[in-house]
């Protein structure tokens, strides 16, 4: 029987384009009046990521999960081009009517005004300053921000006015703004997180397509730890039955990189994560399919996921209990088991709006 179904997108996580759970259609597609047209069908495999503009009024989001560490975040950029399987943020781009799966990857949504608007958030006479994370849900330094730059503009805005912050980031591009973190680090304003998955370049390249290359990621590390801004290992997420066995191996590479600090978080698979998640492993890893679902449902107490706070960071279970044993005896080994200190809010100073308008006391 002929297939008619979408040939295999070049240098993408994903191969689907899942329903939107908020829609009312949803379009398949229907390849049979072109079969014979090898060229158009070489075409869509090669599908270029869209950058849309976002005229968004905020840019900061208020956090209220008891599980996670930060009230305020700011995300410049919505869906990912690094098109990591795992990413449990695929779910956010249905909000706008995008799917889950390959939209997710290679429509971007480009908040343009982005420090502009942390700017203004941060000159309210209300504000009283406190720490806030970038980026919350997608990557601040995905490839996007080559060109558009937004997330070294907030860094611009968080030096001048020596506001805290946090970064998550799984791409090399964040040493490009050593220069400004570097300042930064002078007040004790700025740490970052660089997240790993696998020492593997292999299934780091099926798993997270775009992201930066393991080795790239320890020599940022180096790189940011030798400038004197404190530096942590988020190994993240981790699959049961696929890099859990890796732990040890992250954590050392990590340290000897120079990473002062290490967390770990399981894998998630909310909503419509799970099916491109699963059908990723079906495609890459046959052999392991199986057990790799037996050891995820064994930490989520037999399901693919909990989202229960108390227990999705982590995970229940025996198998469960010996990552996260496993995980305390490694990161006491190397000297990563106490987080990084807390940082300054003393030297803020509150900046002038975008408008230009100062104050008259």
């Amino acid at each position: 029987m002929t297939n008619h179904t979408r040939p295999q997108a070049i240098g993408r996580g994903s191969q689907l384009t899942p329903a939107n759970r908020f829609g009312v259609t949803h379009s398949e597609a229907d390849l049979e009046q072109v079969e014979w047209d090898d060229e158009y069908l070489e075409s869509l495999r090669a599908i270029k990521t869209e950058y849309i503009p976002d005229a968004s009024k905020s840019i900061v989001s208020e956090n209220d999960s008891p599980d996670v560490d930060f009230r305020y975040s700011v995300n410049p950029y919505r869906g990912c081009a690094h098109g990591c399987v795992y990413c449990y943020a695929r779910t956010t781009h249905e909000y706008l009517g995008f799917n889950a799966g390959l939209d997710f990857e290679t429509k971007v949504i480009v908040k343009e005004r982005a420090p502009a608007l942390f700017r203004d958030w941060l000159a309210r006479d209300s504000y009283e300053p406190e720490f806030v994370a970038f980026s919350g849900v997608t990557d601040c330094y995905q490839p996007a921000e080559r060109e558009y730059q937004l997330t070294r503009g907030c860094m611009k805005v968080a030096l001048d006015a020596r506001q805290p912050v946090g970064i998550t980031t799984k791409n090399a591009l964040v040493s490009r703004d050593l220069d400004l973190l570097t300042e930064m680090a002078a007040f004790n304003t700025v740490s970052v997180a660089i997240s790993m998955t696998t020492l593997d370049a292999t299934l780091a390249r099926t798993m997270e397509p775009r992201t930066s290359t393991p080795q790239a990621k320890l020599r940022t590390i180096r790189q940011l730890t030798d400038a004197g801004i404190p530096t942590s290992v988020m190994v993240s997420p981790i699959i049961p039955g696929l890099n859990d066995s890796e732990l040890p191996a992250v954590l050392e590479a990590a340290a000897a990189a120079g990473a002062r600090s290490a967390l770990y978080i399981m894998l998630r698979l909310p909503l419509t994560v799970r099916p491109v998640f699963m059908e990723w492993l079906e495609r890459t890893q046959p052999l392991k399919r199986d057990r790799i679902e037996s050891r995820i449902r064994s930490t989520r107490e037999g399901e693919l996921n909990n989202s229960d706070f108390e227990n999705r960071m982590r995970g229940t279970g025996e198998f469960a209990d010996q990552i996260k044993q496993t995980f305390r005896v490694f990161s006491k080994k190397f000297q990563l088991d106490k987080e990084l200190p807390p940082l300054a809010t003393t030297h803020f100073r509150r900046p002038v709006p975008s408008s230009g308008q100062l104050r008259l006391f």
